[in-house]
């Protein structure tokens, strides 16, 4: 188990994280090159069929990097994607696969150690857990 590379779809948004992300590049901070970025203009115009799909095509965990609910440039954008992932995660729960592989994560513009430590805490998580393997 100790050579499993948990493959991670992050959908973050063009706002905080991204913000977050350049400020994480800007101090030579990485992601780890087995999560796969997929940027969106505001976390709330993810859909539970978009944070579902992942898994559906082989992800082993996904996560939602977007701003904190008081700075969300949309207004409530961040508080849609926290009932979609929560939903996500019942949905989940019910079909007797961890909850745990999949997470939202607030961030604020100049955060990029914890744009950086967000992925890293997902994949320690979704190591722990194991490969997806759907029934």
């Amino acid at each position: 188990m100790n050579d499993f590379k948990p493959r991670i779809i992050a959908f973050c948004c063009a706002n905080c994280a991204s913000s977050a992300a350049n400020v994480a590049e800007g101090m030579k901070k990485a992601l780890p090159d087995n999560v796969k970025i997929i940027q969106v203009p505001c976390t709330g115009r993810i859909e539970i069929l978009h944070l579902l799909k992942p898994f559906e095509e082989g992800a082993d965990g996904v996560y939602v990097a977007g701003c904190q609910e008081d700075s969300c440039q949309y207004i409530n954008g961040i508080a849609k994607a926290a009932k979609r992932v929560a939903h996500v995660q019942k949905m989940l729960e019910e079909l007797d696969i961890e909850p745990d592989r999949i997470h939202l994560f607030h961030l604020s513009a100049g955060q990029g150690q914890e744009y950086v430590e967000a992925a890293y805490e997902m994949v320690d998580k979704i190591k722990a857990l194991g490969p997806f393997l759907p029934a």
